[in-house]
């Protein structure tokens, strides 16, 4: 079965991405009224098979979902909330600037370029590398299809989920806006993608994002790591137990990131493109990999940027120095 019962009323689904990050945790939560779904994955046939599995054997009627919330536009939590729509007709609840990004990034027109194009030429990155990171785009935006109709969910709002009152903090940094949920009386939180076991979340500078991302994200962090948590149900990978330890961790691999990045630019003008390869085994990567190692990169050089510590000079390709 691709689900578990986690806590009381809250079933975590595993379905399948197509990466070498091979599933995606997403909740099936009961309430007396119904239920609600947080996340839904990647649209894929073995996605489908996953839900309607899942549905059958907790014996749910599709009109029994009443929402399905997304804690934030990316393709492997935002795909199937089109098709779940149509599936069950319940609302999709996101942060407003998450709807935005969604139709942004995937409700693209076919005959129009894609913004990371244009962003990756600018980073020194060569056509011979582009070109198969535009055709896997390409797949990937329609694994989001169909689009569905979203209803906007403020940050510091209060859902019912899983018989627990939920407050949805506003996480910025791996995106925009992401939500995550915070039941205070139980100490248990959905942490999305903001807080990550064995792996690192993904933060990154993409055609659509907000200035400073990185920044962000370690400010975001300074703030969860004062809450109260004893469970944390995230995005990927297993369950956290040890929420402040695992945030200072994670804190500490950006300082290593940080250094490595220092490293790679010293003594040299260079652009991003040159730093990803001295920083990462880019040429080993998946066209996917490479997209995101290129974002991490520019979310580092550009948090030094910030901090006065690299300078950037604009011309055609972007370069950084000390």
């Amino acid at each position: 079965m691709p689900f578990h019962e986690v806590a009381p009323n809250i079933y975590l689904v595993a379905l399948p991405l197509p990466f070498a990050l091979n599933s995606v945790n997403c909740y099936l939560l009961r309430d007396e009224d119904g239920w609600t779904i947080l996340d839904t994955g990647l649209h894929t046939r073995a996605g489908e098979a996953a839900w309607r599995e899942t549905f059958e054997a907790l014996k749910i009627e599709p009109v029994a979902i009443r929402q399905i919330v997304v804690t934030h536009y990316h393709p492997d939590h935002f795909g199937m909330a089109g098709w779940l729509q149509e599936l069950t007709g319940a609302p999709v609840l996101m942060a407003p600037r998450e709807r935005e990004l969604a139709h942004l990034s995937w409700g693209l027109p076919v005959d129009q370029q894609d913004p990371i194009i244009p962003l990756l030429q600018a980073h020194g990155v060569p056509m011979s590398n582009v070109e198969p990171i535009e055709v896997a785009l390409a797949r990937l935006r329609a694994a989001t299809q169909p689009m569905p109709t979203i209803t906007p969910l403020e940050p510091g709002s209060t859902l019912m989920m899983g018989g627990r009152a939920c407050e949805a903090i506003y996480a910025p940094g791996h995106s925009d806006s992401q939500l995550i949920f915070y039941a205070a009386e139980e100490r248990l939180v959905f942490c999305g993608d903001q807080v990550l076991n064995k792996i690192t979340p993904h933060i990154g500078v993409w055609p659509t994002s907000e200035p400073d991302p990185l920044g962000r994200y370690l400010r975001s962090l300074d703030d969860l790591i004062k809450l109260e948590v004893a469970l944390a149900l995230p995005g990927h990978k297993t369950l956290i137990n040890n929420w402040p330890e695992r945030i200072s961790a994670i804190q500490s691999h950006h300082d290593l990131r940080l250094d490595a990045m220092r490293s790679a630019v010293s003594n040299t003008t260079a652009t991003a493109y040159d730093v990803v390869g001295r920083v990462f085994p880019y040429d080993r990567f998946s066209p996917h990999e490479q997209r995101f190692a290129l974002a991490e990169t520019l979310a580092h050089l550009e948090y030094l940027v910030a901090q006065n510590e690299l300078h950037r000079d604009q011309g055609m390709p972007i370069r950084y120095h000390a």
